[in-house]
């Protein structure tokens, strides 16, 4: 997988583009051939028009990002801040704009709607889509080339699966799912994505900084010898929550307070820690065989924080015997850490910027991250136009299926191994996409709870 794409040259993308040409959309054609399929070359400036499906702070941000990577000027600043996009010329002058927004909920999509307006980017009412089909009528919307999947884990399955079938490319924020039948689908997206030449980038953006590429290159080149075990962490304070309000039903609830249920968020380990999973299988260059964990809830008890647990921590078997130490926590006033680390036979590294040789000088990395969140739509988009489409589907899935793992271990008390994880028919989906009453089960107790 290609992740660094500083190799594709300025004369490269002035002749290459999005855009097939207007054949595509002769008369006849099917509402799904929509103008990005296939890799014919077209102008560079050919234009970039987004739909964003999930409207909350996280597809916000993104789309400020996607509009601000249209640009030439990087901002060494993480999250979205819309004076920066301002400061970038609005962006629409090298073609890139957002068209379409979806989001169930109208409130959510009328703030992101607010964001794009001090932009002075007008999204029209007919481009505004809500409801839990809301997606749909976005993906129908011929226009649109390039969509943003930023909905709760859930729903990433399935809205990646419509978005590649009506020939998108797509940028969908991590994790890919939240049980072994998202998963499955996730993958079988990217295969179809990767027929029909449609580039997938994910929300996994260490991928996507200078420092991490090149230190896992060296350290994949044997710069600490063969690699004997890893450590990754995620610890932190607890995040957002929502207080349900008086009028709201379960769904609607579950869905505004989305991080604190399993079913839609996949549990911190998944939600979260996904980071850090997929830099150990990225270093590694293989996914775990098997996980086994223990974890809890003690720090926040109360049904505020839905069912899902505070900590885990778990062993991971590698091929060869490689263990993987995973460490995470949601609980405030702790000691924190975010972090990876790998040692080998011959030194150790903590995969981002640094490497250290036993008994030998150390090596640092010595250049500049872009604003990675930015850089991922750079990166994309600079893919499609030179006719090598990113896909980060597999790897995406993957680490978040190690996540799964890890979490389903430490709900169960049991060893889970990675190909029953794969082929698990434990689907979280509810019966029914509706606003109404959605009980949510007990807190997992290991020895109680079942994985099949």
């Amino acid at each position: 997988m290609q992740n660094d794409l500083s190799n594709i040259s300025s004369s490269v993308l002035s002749r290459r583009g999005f855009l097939r040409g207007a054949t595509l959309a002769a008369a006849g054609a099917a509402a799904s051939e929509m103008p990005w399929v296939g890799t014919a070359r077209a102008a560079a400036d050919d234009p970039v028009r987004i739909g964003v499906i999930g409207c909350g702070g996280r597809g916000t941000g993104a789309a400020l990002d996607a509009l601000g990577a249209a640009t030439s000027v990087v901002y060494p600043k993480t999250g979205y801040h819309t004076e920066d996009v301002a400061r970038d010329a609005v962006a629409t002058e090298r073609g890139v704009r957002i068209v379409a927004l979806a989001d169930v909920f109208p409130d959510r999509l009328e703030r992101c709607r607010s964001q794009l307006r001090k932009l002075r980017m007008e999204i029209p009412d007919e481009m505004c889509f809500t409801g839990f089909d809301g997606y749909r009528k976005l993906l129908g919307v011929a226009e649109i080339n390039y969509v943003i999947l930023a909905a709760p884990p859930h729903f990433r399955p399935m809205h990646l699966r419509a978005a590649v079938e009506a020939g998108k490319h797509v940028f969908m924020e991590k994790p890919a799912a939240v049980d072994g039948p998202g998963v499955r689908s996730v993958i079988e997206s990217g295969e179809l994505a990767r027929q029909k030449g449609l580039g997938i980038a994910a929300g996994t953006q260490r991928r996507h900084t200078s420092s991490y590429p090149e230190t896992i290159r060296r350290i994949q080149d044997g710069a600490i010898g063969a690699i004997r075990y890893g450590r990754c962490y995620w610890n932190g304070g607890v995040i957002w929550v929502v207080a349900r309000q008086a009028g709201w039903s379960d769904m609607e609830w579950q869905l505004r307070n989305w991080n604190y249920f399993t079913w839609l968020s996949g549990d911190h380990i998944v939600e979260q820690h996904v980071h850090n999973l997929d830099i150990m299988n990225w270093v590694l260059g293989a996914h775990p065989m098997r996980a086994y964990a223990m974890g809890g809830r003690q720090a926040r008890p109360s049904k505020d924080y839905g069912h899902i647990y505070d900590h885990f921590a778990v062993e991971y078997e590698y091929p060869n015997g490689v263990r993987v130490f995973s460490y995470c926590r949601q609980m405030d006033d702790c000691a924190n850490r975010v972090e990876e680390a790998v040692v080998g036979t011959r030194g150790s590294s903590n995969c981002q910027n640094y490497i250290q040789v036993d008994g030998g000088a150390a090596w640092r990395f010595g250049g500049k991250d872009p604003n990675p969140y930015r850089q991922e739509h750079v990166n994309l988009i600079r893919s499609i136009r030179a006719g090598q489409p990113l896909n980060e589907a597999r790897s995406l899935a993957e680490s978040t299926l190690t996540g799964i793992m890890g979490r389903e271990s430490a709900y169960t008390g049991q060893v889970i191994e990675w190909d029953a994880a794969l082929n698990s028919k434990l689907d979280l989906s509810p019966a029914r996409y509706a606003m109404g009453e959605l009980p949510f089960p007990e807190v997992p107790q290991p020895g109680r709870h079942k994985f099949f």
